[in-house]
C-alpha cells in the first residue's frame, strides 16, 4: 500500500487503514512472539527506540501519522527488494530487520493510541 506522505496527515482515514493492515499482518503475531522470545523482545525495543531517533521524537509518543508515513516507505523499500513477512513462530526467532522494524513500529503504534 502506498500514500503520498503529504497526504498521511490530512487523511487520518488512510493513516488508521494502514496500520491497521500492518498489525493484522505482522503486529499481531510478531508482538506475540515478542512476548515469549527474549531476544526478539530484545531487538524490538532495539528497534523502537532507533525510530523514536530518527522521527525527532525522543521521549514523546508518535504520531499515527509519521509511523504510518514511516512504515508505508520501508515497506515499499522491502517489497521492491523481494521481502515477504514471516508467517509462522519458528521464523520469528531469526526474523530479519524489516520484520523486527514493522514489528516495533506496530508497537509504538498501539502505544500511540493508548
Amino acid at each position: 500500500m502506498s500514500i503520498p506522505t503529504s497526504n498521511l496527515g490530512a487523511d487520518r482515514v488512510t493513516v488508521q487503514m494502514l496500520l491497521d493492515r500492518l498489525h493484522r499482518r505482522i503486529g499481531t503475531a510478531g508482538l506475540a512472539a515478542a512476548a515469549v522470545i527474549p531476544g526478539l523482545s530484545a531487538r524490538v525495543d532495539q528497534h523502537a527506540a532507533e525510530v523514536r531517533d530518527l522521527l525527532g521524537i525522543r521521549g514523546r509518543r508518535p504520531t499515527l501519522a509519521a509511523l504510518a508515513s514511516y512504515a508505508d516507505g520501508l515497506l515499499d523499500g522491502a517489497t521492491d527488494r523481494g521481502w515477504q513477512p514471516q508467517h509462522d513462530l519458528a521464523g520469528w526467532v531469526g526474523a530479519d530487520g524489516v520484520t523486527v522494524r514493522l514489528i516495533a513500529l506496530c508497537g509504538l503504534a498501539g502505544s500511540a493510541m493508548a
